[in-house]
């Protein structure tokens, strides 16, 4: 029980990052397409999409590292 409250604890700081590093790609990104017009739309519209599918995919493989006891993944290297 003490190593899945462990576990949780080491999820919040990639969680955190990861909403945020989010929510500031479509904020500055929302504003850059605001000002913009024509093609630059759909072209500042596509990168945060992909900017932030990237985050988060990142961010549920480093949740099954922390669940599979990976907590020091650094030390690998």
């Amino acid at each position: 029980m003490k190593s899945e409250k462990t576990h949780k604890r080491k999820m919040i700081a990639p969680i955190l990052v990861t909403v945020l590093m989010t929510l500031y790609y479509v904020v500055y990104f929302g504003l850059l397409i605001s000002l913009l017009e024509g093609v630059w739309d759909y072209v500042f519209g596509i990168v945060p999409l992909f900017f932030a599918a990237v985050t988060v995919k990142v961010c549920i493989e480093r949740i099954f590292e922390i669940r599979k006891g990976e907590e020091d993944d650094l030390s690998q290297y």
